[in-house]
Parts: structure tokens; C-alpha cells; sequence
């Protein structure tokens, strides 16, 4: 979670629940490795002539089911297969309690449910958890998109104090003393000398990450021509959030995740929505204009990780809408355009990843024992 992506925030009425950039393009994956891309297929007509349904088009594009491609790693089912393990194994962690799935729990919407998640010694961490599904999509990791991409991102949980509190020594001592560790390493990394390194642990984790993505969601077969995938209310919602300009900032493949905006371009929500100690992607550029500024979440799924923005104060989803368009669009939202947006939203949840919870190897006499201080 720590790279530098040269993003600008964007002036306008924009905001943090409602992101940009245009769609990006996924390729297939052939045998469980991403390879080059099927050729396009165009969209069907708009059915009977549905200007919404062209409109949207316009903005935004129906998640694949196909892998999307991983930049500089070559997914294997081997790969992905050992970042299952890693991602649900807790002895990453010094006290051998906290895996990535204590805070990306693949079955709570990819979050943990929090206002911020819980970490070594119990402490609680200074933001909340975004979801891991469709990450692999945003053009960053973290609120502040100080990782470039999933690798990255998967060794800052793992070093922070405040998370797992490990260090890639432990992490190495920990998997170098299992003997099926070591055999996994070889199998997902065939052609190095040293496998298990603390690079390889991040890769094998990107590599299943990347298979946790949500397609065939209401609004996704609507894309595609489905006219009826959308209920009347939830085709109002979408209508709305396109005028009212949400899709300025939420819009591409991931409804969100492209670019960084400012919290409060209108009006700054309160202190507790919108911490003043909390300048966001500031803390990673250093520039001025970069104050109270994040990287736009997905808005994939919203309707399963409450609660909302970085700072974990709204629960509901109808009060984020309010905020975000009084902050972000200086527009107060009448309570029928609240619940037509809202019931646009549910229309995002897609199909949840199936995984079966991984059999671990089990620790050797040689395994470094778990550290609580």
C-alpha cells in the first residue's frame, strides 16, 4: 500500500463515494494464467430503443468474468492456489491471530465490518478496511493509493504494527520451517532458486486476489442488454445518479476506483465523518492541493460493506448517499431521490466469490511461536 501512481485530484463537484476514469480493458485468462484478451464482443442494441440503457454504456462497463490481467505477475493456478493459504493463514501474523481475511472477510463483502479494523494487541487501526473485491481493478490500493497495485499492498498489513506486526524475516522463518510451504513455493515459482521470499508471499496473494471479483450483477446484465435486470426504482436511481453527476467521478468497469477526489468539495462533512487529523493522499505526495483528498472506492458491492468513507462513521447507506450529495454535489438529496440512488446501489452486488477455506500445513517445532507484545 505504499507507491506514488502520479494521480491528480480533479476539480469540480466530485467526491470521495463517487469515482472516475474510463473502463479498463480485461483480458482472459486461458488454464488459469492471463493471457492475451478474446476478441471484443460489441453490446447488443439497447433494448427497445433504451436511451438510459445507452447512456450508461457510455459511462460505464460490465464487470467480465473472465481474470482481469495482473501487471508484472503471471497468474497460475498454482499461484493462486498457495495465495489462498496466505491469505487465510493467521501465523503472517507475529501473534498468529490475524490473516487478511480478518479485515478482507470474503464473507462480509470482502470487509470486516468496522468502523476501523483490529490489530495486533487489539489496537485499532486509523482507517477503514476498503474491500478487497475487484481491487485488482482500482488504480491503486489504500485510501491514499500509496500501493500501486495488489503486491504491495499485501506487504503493508503484514510489516504495520498496528495490523499483523510481522517482518518479512519472520514471515520467511515462519514458511521456511514448514517443509509444505516449501514445496508450494516451488510449485507456484518454478524456475527461481529461492522461492520462499517475502516478494513471492505478495505475488501468490495479488494472484488469488485477483480472482476475487463479482460479475453478473443486476446492473452488469442491464449493461448487456437485460432490460429487466433493473427494477423501474432502480433504473430512476440510476437516472439520478448520472444527472446529479455521481457518475463524474463512479463510473468505468468498477464504478469507482480510477482517480482521487477531494472529501468535501461543496461542503466538508463534519469532524467525525471527515477527521481534521486525516489529510489522506497528502500524507503520500506532500503537495498542498492533495489535502483531504482519497482515492474513490468501488461502489461494487456498496451495499454489503457498510460502514462508509474512510473514516467508518456512516452505517447506513441512505445517509452516505445524503452526505455525499451535499459535500460532493452541493445538491440536498429529497428523501425519493435518496431511495431511488440507494435502490440503484443494491443493483451493484454481484455474484460473491466461492472459496473454500484452505487446509493449511500444519507448524514444525521449528516455527517461530507466536509473539503477543
Amino acid at each position: 500500500m505504499h507507491a506514488h501512481t502520479g494521480h491528480r485530484p480533479t476539480a469540480g463537484l466530485k467526491g470521495l463515494l463517487i469515482a472516475a476514469t474510463a473502463a479498463l480493458g480485461i483480458l482472459a485468462a486461458i488454464a488459469g494464467t492471463a493471457t492475451a484478451a478474446d476478441p471484443p464482443v460489441a453490446n447488443p442494441p439497447a433494448a427497445g430503443g433504451d436511451a438510459l440503457m445507452g447512456r450508461a454504456r457510455e459511462l460505464f462497463k460490465p464487470l467480465p468474468a473472465t481474470l482481469p490481467v495482473v501487471r508484472n505477475n503471471a497468474v497460475t493456478r498454482e499461484k493462486i492456489e498457495l495465495g489462498k493459504m496466505l491469505f487465510f493463514d493467521p501465523r503472517l501474523s507475529a501473534s498468529g491471530i490475524f490473516s487478511c481475511n480478518s479485515c478482507h472477510n470474503l464473507g462480509l463483502g470482502g470487509v470486516d465490518g468496522l468502523e476501523t479494523s483490529v490489530g495486533h494487541g487489539w489496537q485499532k487501526g486509523p482507517r477503514n478496511a476498503p474491500t478487497v473485491l475487484n481491487a485488482v481493478l482500482n488504480v491503486a490500493q489504500f485510501w491514499d493509493g500509496r500501493a500501486e497495485d495488489l503486491k504491495a499492498q499485501a506487504k503493508g498489513p503484514i510489516q504495520a504494527g498496528v495490523e499483523m506486526n510481522s517482518t518479512p524475516d519472520r514471515v520467511m522463518a515462519v514458511l521456511n520451517s514448514i517443509p509444505a510451504y516449501q514445496a508450494k513455493f516451488a510449485d507456484a515459482f518454478p524456475n527461481e532458486k529461492n522461492p520462499v521470499s517475502f516478494d513471492n508471499v505478495a505475488m501468490a496473494i495479488e494472484a488469488f486476489e485477483a480472482t476475487l471479483t463479482t460479475p453478473a450483477a443486476p446492473f452488469d446484465q442491464y449493461l448487456e442488454g437485460k432490460a429487466d435486470a433493473l427494477t423501474d426504482t432502480q433504473k430512476a436511481g440510476l437516472e439520478l445518479f448520472i444527472d446529479k453527476g455521481c457518475s463524474g467521478c463512479h463510473n468505468g468497469v468498477n464504478v469507482g476506483g480510477h482517480d482521487y477526489f477531494p472529501f468535501g468539495v461543496v461542503t466538508k462533512p463534519g469532524a467525525e465523518i471527515l477527521p481534521p487529523g486525516d489529510k489522506g493522499r497528502f500524507a503520500v505526495t506532500k503537495t498542498a492541493d492533495d489535502e483531504y483528498v482519497f482515492r474513490a472506492p468501488t461502489l461494487r458491492n456498496v451495499a454489503l460493506t457498510a460502514p462508509y468513507f474512510h473514516s467508518g462513521k456512516v452505517w447506513d447507506l441512505r445517509q452516505a448517499v445524503a452526505v455525499m450529495g451535499s459535500s460532493q454535489l452541493g445538491a440536498t438529496l429529497s428523501d425519493q431521490e435518496i431511495d431511488k440512488i440507494t435502490a440503484f446501489l443494491t443493483a451493484l452486488t454481484g455474484q460473491q466469490p466461492r472459496v473454500d477455506y484452505p487446509l493449511m500445513p500444519a507448524s514444525t517445532p521449528a516455527t517461530p511461536q507466536p509473539v503477543f507484545k
